[in-house]
């Protein structure tokens, strides 16, 4: 009996090597994250970005498109790592074919190191005792976040879409970890590595700080939404940004404009 045809075939790049079969990671509206043996090393991995012809569109206008934006965000990338931002490298890219291959960066996402630092949410928020917690791994963590944020804006480039889905964490070497056993050592190893900015499916390259302060405060609703209990640190990645990056007073003072018209469209609806 004959496999039925996938609905979502993967690019032709994905079938070259019959011996190993591509992993579809993550599936989203406009592309497809597959992890696959490095052509280049084959004992290590790397990740494949794939924006399939959408049937809906015009077949010359859904071509254009797709290499527009792979070779807009392979560009972005480059220029980033070049000047040292913490992202992945691109390896190879087709655009015309519409797939990027890029540096797969081992780990966690962030959002699953804060969560799991912050571990079971109490019945009452309101009766943690905070100062009675050593919260120096989460902080350093969260200015870990302010320093690459501030790279990033530093080169010039604006992600797009800054969550704590879209950071890694990539694990630091055994002898730069917490050391000893239990809850607490535990604890701290969630929240250790090297934050990695991944995603640059929205970004552009802009000198506005405009541009720069609506990525901050993307980031920081998402810590509203996603961990409301460590939104009360989030002063730390802003203090941290603020060093990281000369420009970051002109970025904050319209930071706090973003904010208010932010909570007024809450106001209206």
């Amino acid at each position: 009996m004959t496999e039925p045809a996938t609905e979502f075939p993967p690019p032709k790049i994905l079938t070259l090597s019959p011996a190993h079969k591509p992993i579809l990671i993550t599936q989203g509206a406009e592309g497809r994250l597959y992890k696959t043996p490095s052509p280049f090393q084959p004992d290590q991995f790397c990740a494949l970005k794939y924006r399939p012809p959408k049937p809906y569109r015009h077949p010359i206008l859904d071509a254009r498109l797709n290499k527009a934006r792979i070779s807009s965000e392979a560009k972005v990338l480059d220029r980033c790592y070049r000047e040292g931002v913490p992202v992945p490298a691109v390896l190879a890219k087709d655009a015309t074919a519409g797939w990027m291959m890029i540096e797969w960066i081992e780990g966690e996402p962030v959002r699953v190191g804060i969560n799991k630092w912050l571990g079971k949410r109490p019945e009452d928020d309101d009766v943690v005792d905070h100062s009675q917690e050593d919260e120096t791994p989460l902080i350093d963590l969260m200015k870990r976040i302010g320093v690459a944020v501030g790279a990033l804006h530093r080169t010039g480039v604006v992600h797009g879409d800054l969550t704590t889905s879209n950071m890694m964490l990539r694990p630091w070497a055994d002898d730069r970890l917490p050391n000893g056993h239990g809850d607490k050592a535990e604890k701290a190893k969630a929240v250790a590595g090297d934050v990695v900015v991944i995603d640059f499916g929205l970004a552009m390259q802009s000198q506005s700080d405009e541009d720069r302060a609506v990525d901050l405060y993307v980031l920081e609703r998402a810590f509203a939404s996603t961990h409301p209990r460590a939104e009360r640190l989030f002063h730390h990645i802003l203090d941290s940004y603020r060093e990281a990056f000369k420009k970051a007073p002109g970025v904050l003072r319209k930071l706090e404009d973003v904010r208010m018209r932010g909570r007024k469209r809450s106001m209206l609806g």
